[in-house]
């Protein structure tokens, strides 16, 4: 006999500051960051039987090294849930932590657990490159002319958008000061403190007599943000990805670390621990673009969504558009018609950073409080390109 549909509620959506590669979490493992959200998020309800989370799904985009062997798993177990619960690392490069809630919400719908925690991880200060440790392509993709953008850095993805939508340079730079003054603004007034889970880091220096120097430093704030952001400044970078390019380190995304989680119930979880949801997932799609233009995939993902959920993209009241690059979310924004006003409001990865396979956790946990923080925000949406030619996006209704 079928199981009917049931809706997936989110109940609370946490984060740890996003620090910047090689800064404040230089030296903290990307499992001692997923470990920290976990247990923060099951706190949030005191009462839940931890014994019934049914997963822990994390997404994390170069799951080796430090963040390898299962790093959901490990993390789970750091964090102090019993050993009943399973994990599993899922990675769909930038959008693993957006899939990993999308995969959470599915197992509630379909009726196969009554509580699940989607996460997300990403140091990119542990791995010492941006493809990972070892890099082994496929040796067609060199020996085909149709595969060879499958090996495109994304910053060429990037020219190569702004190039195709005709996305200035002026333009771009514009638009990376902007992200750093919303995200500045949003700091000031606190906007992110409902969200961010400060994080201890502690130094050990060597001491008097043979002691160790223990001291700890409190990480409250995202690292990325800019008050000191200028058109003019921005201007006198020089392209890194071409040599009569429009890309530049201030108009891309910064490399970050960072991670987040969701608690995520059925309705009869909900009813069984009296907690009242934050929003109910709504819908979820994934497309694919040509690689060479990867940054474009949400033109594809973003009408799916909003037609899996029902509503229009004028009834979309915010909007979490990754910024990997102000070329590529430029050229969305544009090909969709969206209204600036309500993408990004806090600023973006330019600004704010992007962990790769964190940032749609992260970026669920931004959604959520400003739900919280607006009555009147019935719909947000969660999008970002992915590497080698993917766009994906999730619709969330506040309840």
């Amino acid at each position: 006999m079928s199981k009917q549909i049931q809706d997936a509620y989110i109940v609370a959506a946490v984060r740890t500051p996003v620090a910047k590669r090689n800064g404040a979490f230089r030296a903290v493992r990307p499992d001692d960051l997923l470990a920290r959200v976990l247990r923060e998020v099951v706190a949030k309800v005191p009462s839940l039987d931890r014994t019934e989370i049914g997963d822990v799904v994390t997404g994390c985009a170069m799951p080796e090294a430090e963040q390898g062997m299962n790093v959901a798993r490990i993390g789970l177990l750091l964090a102090g849930l019993p050993d009943s619960v399973p994990g599993i690392t899922i990675n769909r490069f930038c959008a693993s932590g957006l899939q990993a809630v999308a995969d959470a919400a599915s197992r509630i719908r379909l009726g196969e657990a009554d509580v699940m925690i989607a996460a997300g991880t990403e140091s990119m200060s542990a791995m010492p490159q941006i493809m990972g440790n070892k890099v082994s392509l496929n040796p067609e993709i060199f020996a085909r002319a149709e595969n060879l953008s499958i090996a495109y850095g994304m910053g060429l993805t990037a020219e190569k958008v702004a190039q195709q939508w005709k996305v200035s340079r002026e333009d771009q730079d514009a638009f990376a000061v902007e992200s750093h003054r919303r995200a500045c603004a949003a700091i000031a007034a606190g906007q992110f403190a409902d969200e961010i889970l400060p994080y201890a880091v502690k130094s050990y220096a060597p001491g008097v007599d043979g002691t160790v120097r223990i001291t700890e430093r409190l990480v409250e704030h995202d690292e990325g943000p800019r008050p000191d952001a200028a058109a003019d400044r921005l201007g006198k970078l020089k392209p890194v990805f071409a040599a009569r390019g429009s890309v530049t380190a201030g108009n891309s995304s910064q490399m970050s670390d960072g991670a987040a989680a969701v608690l995520l119930m059925s309705e009869t979880a909900l009813k069984r621990y009296d907690v009242t949801p934050i929003a109910r997932f709504s819908s979820f799609a994934v497309a694919g673009v040509p690689p060479e233009v990867m940054g474009i995939g949400p033109v594809e993902a973003i009408p799916r969504a909003l037609a899996r959920a029902g509503v229009a993209l004028a009834d979309i009241g915010w909007t979490e558009l990754n910024e990997a690059f102000a070329a590529q979310a430029l050229a969305v924004m544009r090909q969709l018609g969206m209204d600036p006003a309500k993408v990004n409001p806090l600023g973006g990865a330019i600004a704010l950073g992007h962990p790769l396979g964190a940032t749609g956790a992260i970026r669920t946990a931004t959604l959520m409080a400003a739900m919280q923080r607006d009555p009147g925000l019935r719909y947000g949406m969660i999008s970002m390109c992915i590497g080698t030619g993917m766009g994906a996006a999730g619709v969330f209704e506040r309840v």
